[in-house]
């Protein structure tokens, strides 16, 4: 069974930072790629970043202020959130599959992430 647990969330000030983690079971963690979407209240869910053999993508307005990488090893992916900003605030979510971002195969539950101004 598949599992993709995130932690890292909470409450932070506009400028300030948080990472993300994602820790991936029951796949083969190499051979997927892996992204973080959000979604804000009242929003439908975004794309946030992508990691994949290729290399990384960004939505355009994270770009320069987030970072996504991943540990093979110890089946984690991560997301560092500098310069975090009000609208940020979202619940964050981890997703797996061969063929993101088109689709994804496998969901976290997602983490809080709230940024105060």
């Amino acid at each position: 069974q598949v599992q993709l647990v995130e932690s890292g969330g909470g409450l932070v000030q506009a400028g300030g930072s948080l990472r993300l983690s994602c820790a991936a079971s029951g796949l083969i963690f190499r051979m997927n790629n892996m992204a973080w979407y959000r979604q804000a209240p009242g929003k439908q869910r975004e794309y946030v970043a992508l990691i994949r053999s290729g290399g990384t993508n960004y939505k355009d307005s994270v770009k320069g202020r987030f970072t996504i990488s991943r540990d093979n090893a110890k089946n984690m992916v991560y997301l560092q959130m500098n310069s975090l900003k009000p609208e940020d605030t979202a619940v964050y979510y981890c997703a797996a599959g061969n063929s993101l971002p088109l689709r994804v195969d496998y969901w976290g539950k997602g983490t809080q992430v709230t940024v105060s101004s």
